[in-house]
């Protein structure tokens, strides 16, 4: 997890290009829309749409696009009906990876998937093959300038329940129902928050201890994430520091 979740970090800081702010802009608001229609457009009753919210805007997306999307999900506006599904599989050595879709034509995605894959040394596995492998967490990133018992005085009452320091970066996890509750705490004491989302995250992890075996994996994790079905990806590969910045290089 820190691995991919360092990965990450580092594409972002890097600045998207045009083509890929949005791309994310689009994931994004299928993501709202989604939300708005399975609990509600009321983000204070729906938790969901709240962090999708949140996201979205700690993205830039435009708070007028925000709303369009929340309406076509509660239905005042016509919108399209998307699929969720979630497909497992494997990258290359033995990378255990969960997708996450949203789809209006499933037989398109499965297909997309599938090749994807395939064509990058990976393989697709039957349902409940990974997911066993993952929990879904609420998960913030804090600066590591942020004071450990800081956070954990700011954030316990509102159900934080684990703090790791990952380097330059805190990560700490709490149930996904209450993470905006936490996020909350944090910005009350004064304390920024890098990112905050609702993921999975693996019980166990695989070291890829040198750069082609981390190329291989991260060109699997790339191409799906570059689907514009693929909402989000999640995979129990760990790549130690000095093999990151090899392959960063």
């Amino acid at each position: 997890m820190s691995g991919h979740s360092k990965w990450a970090t580092i594409k972002h800081k890097k600045g998207a290009a045009d083509k890929a702010r949005g791309k994310l802009f689009a994931k994004l608001i299928r993501q709202v829309e989604v939300a708005a229609r399975e609990g509600g457009g009321d983000p204070e009753t729906n938790p969901t749409l709240r962090t999708m919210f949140q996201k979205a805007r700690d993205n830039s997306v435009p708070l007028d696009t925000i709303e369009r999307a929340i309406k076509r999900g509660t239905g005042e506006l016509e919108g399209v009906t998307y699929e969720q599904i979630t497909y497992e599989g494997y990258a290359p050595n033995g990378v255990a990876v969960l997708i996450d879709v949203l789809t209006d034509n499933r037989n398109r995605t499965g297909s997309d998937v599938r090749s994807i894959l395939k064509k990058q040394g990976g393989s697709i596995a039957e349902p409940g093959a990974v997911a066993w492998q993952f929990e879904r967490k609420g998960v913030v990133i804090l600066p590591r300038t942020a004071e450990e018992d800081d956070v954990m005085v700011a954030t316990l009452d509102a159900g934080a329940d684990d703090l790791v320091d990952e380097g330059d970066t805190w990560r700490l996890t709490c149930a996904p129902s209450d993470l905006p509750a936490v996020r909350a705490a944090l910005e009350e004491a004064g304390i920024g928050v890098d990112s905050a989302d609702v993921t999975m995250v693996p019980s166990t992890t695989v070291p890829l201890e040198t750069a082609e075996a981390a190329k291989a994996v991260l060109r699997v994790i790339d191409a799906l994430e570059d689907n514009d079905d693929v909402q989000d990806v999640y995979a129990n590969f760990d790549i130690p520091d000095e093999i990151l910045q090899a392959v960063e290089a």
